[in-house]
Order: C-alpha cells, then structure tokens, then sequence
C-alpha cells in the first residue's frame, strides 16, 4: 500500500492534468519515443515560441485525470506519452506536426480540441490549417481586394457621369 505521501503527490499531479486540461483550448498527446536529448529540447523551445508547453506524465495518472473529467482517451495511452498544452487551438498541433516532418519518432496519438475529442486523422488535419494570424491576415487581404475593386468601380463610374 502506498504511504500517505506518496497518494497526495500523486493526487497533486492528476490535479495538475486536470488544471492543464481545464485552462488550455488543445491538448495534443504524442509519443516521442526515439528522440534525443536535443530534439526534445528543440522541440520544448518551439512550442514555448508558440506558447505551448509539454509535459510527461504517468499514463496511470493521466488516464485518472481524463476519467475524472469525463473524457476517454483509455486507448491513446499506450506506451510513453508526453502531453502537449496551449491556449491556442492549432498551435501546439501545428509546431508537433512541423516537427514530425524531421523527426520519424513523433507520432500523434490523440487530443482534445476546445473539448473535443480528436483522433490522430483529425489532429494532422487541423496541422494543415494556417494559424490564427495566417487566416486573420488572409481575411484582411480579401476585404482589401473587395475595397479595392469597390473603389474602381466607383471611379469608373464617377468618370462615365462625368463625360455625359
């Protein structure tokens, strides 16, 4: 039987999970079995870039957190996972899935995505969306266009009245 030390320490990580789960809008559960030292670190500073983080838990005590809150990720947690946490929705998703493309180990397992459960299919299809700033920047451009064109035609018409 474990000490009673031992049980509030556990009890304190699972509610850490439960913390990170509540407070973050996606949390990506990847394996990164197979990745050096430095590649781990590489990794950790490119999602703090994107302000995103990753931590390895127990799969027990993230299994526990996940039940505690109604979310069933069971399956998922095979083998060593390290769980990825951001208050953006595709950021941490997007910088794992870019790092992926040099790194082999990496593997996503699965996610929860503003409190929905994503498999492996659906996490490397939100990797494809541009991020927050690329689409507000691509609706900026399109709205540009339309004033644009608005403001020709409208002088073109002023020069056709003009001449009549």
């Amino acid at each position: 039987m474990a000490s009673e030390k031992i049980l509030k320490e556990k009890q304190k990580t699972i509610d850490e999970i439960k913390d990170r789960v509540n407070n973050s809008s996606s949390v990506i559960l990847f394996d990164y079995r197979g990745l050096t030292d430095d590649e781990i670190k590489t990794l950790r500073r490119k999602l703090r870039e994107n302000d995103s983080d990753y931590k390895v838990y127990k799969n027990t005590l993230m299994n526990r957190a996940f039940n505690d809150l109604g979310i069933d990720l069971n399956s998922s947690l095979t083998g060593p996972s390290a769980f990825a946490y951001s208050k953006d929705q595709v950021a941490a998703i997007k910088t794992i899935a870019d790092f992926k493309k040099d790194h082999d180990a990496v593997e996503l397992k699965a996610g929860i995505i503003d409190g929905a459960i994503c498999d492996k299919d659906k996490l490397n299809e939100y990797a494809t969306i541009p991020s927050r700033d690329g689409l507000l920047t691509m609706l900026a451009g399109s709205m540009i266009g339309l004033v644009r064109d608005l403001s020709i035609c409208l002088d073109l018409y002023a020069k056709q009245k003009e001449e009549n």
